[in-house]
C-alpha cells in the first residue's frame, strides 16, 4: 500500500503530503469532494464521478483509508428531529493552573458535542446541543459552575445554523470568489438592524487583550 500511495497517478500535481507518506493529488481531492456528497457511493459510481477506472478508485480510496486521510464514516443526523433543537455555545474562562482538571471533567459530559481552545477574551469554547433553554442553563450554572478549573463562563444561542459542511478541502478555494462573464456583481450586504453596519462583520480579539485582565486579577 505504500507504494500505491505515493504514486500520484492521474489528475494533476501534488497538493500536499498527508499523513506517512500520501501524495494527495487532485484526483484524491476529487474523491473526496464525492464522498463529502455521499459516504455511502459505490466504489463504480466513484470512478464514474471522478473520472477514472474502478481500479483506480478502489486503489486511491483503500490509500485514503490506509494513509489515514479518511478517518472514519459516520451518520449525519437531523438534530431537529432527534430532540436537539436547541444549540448554544459556552465560552469559558479556565483557571491557568487547572487545565489538566478542565479537560478530564468536560471528557466526562457526552452532551458537549465540540470544544475548542481559543484565543482572545476566553479560552475555550464549547458548543452543546439540549431539548431546551433550560437544559442549557442547568449544564451551565450547575455542572460547569461546579469544576474549580472553571472562572467564568459566557453563553450565546444559536439562532439558526446558516451554513455547516463536513470538512472543507484545498480544492474549494477560489470557487466561490471567480464570477462567471457577464453574471450580475453580488448584491450588497444588508444592513444591521439600526445600526448601520453590515450583517457579519466581524471583530478578532488578540489573545494579549483578554489575557492582561486574567493576570491582572491573579
Amino acid at each position: 500500500m505504500t507504494e500505491m500511495s505515493s504514486n500520484t497517478g492521474s489528475g494533476g500535481g501534488a497538493a500536499g503530503r498527508i499523513g506517512i507518506g500520501l501524495e494527495l493529488d487532485a484526483t484524491h481531492l476529487k474523491i473526496l469532494e464525492v464522498l463529502r456528497e455521499n459516504g455511502r457511493v459505490s466504489v463504480s459510481a466513484l470512478a464514474e464521478r471522478v473520472g477514472i477506472s474502478r481500479a483506480n478508485a478502489y486503489t486511491r480510496f483503500e490509500a485514503l483509508r490506509a494513509d489515514g486521510v479518511i478517518r472514519r464514516f459516520t451518520a449525519e443526523i437531523d438534530h431537529q428531529r432527534a430532540g436537539l433543537g436547541i444549540v448554544a455555545l459556552i465560552f469559558v474562562t479556565v483557571r491557568q493552573q487547572m487545565w489538566r482538571q478542565f479537560r478530564a471533567q468536560l471528557a466526562q459530559m457526552p452532551e458537549v458535542e465540540y470544544c475548542a481552545i481559543t484565543t482572545g477574551q476566553h479560552d475555550a469554547m464549547i458548543q452543546v446541543r439540549m431539548a431546551d433553554v433550560a437544559e442549557v442553563h442547568a449544564m451551565v450554572t450547575e455542572r460547569l459552575a461546579n469544576i474549580p478549573a472553571v472562572k467564568a463562563t459566557e453563553t450565546v444561542f444559536i439562532l439558526d445554523e446558516v451554513l455547516r459542511r463536513p470538512y472543507v478541502l484545498p480544492s474549494d478555494r477560489g470557487r466561490g470568489a471567480a464570477r462567471r462573464p457577464g453574471a450580475a456583481p453580488a448584491p450588497e450586504p444588508e444592513q444591521g438592524h439600526g445600526q448601520g453596519l453590515p450583517l457579519g462583520k466581524m471583530r478578532f480579539v488578540g489573545a494579549a487583550e483578554g489575557r492582561a485582565a486574567l493576570r491582572d486579577e491573579s
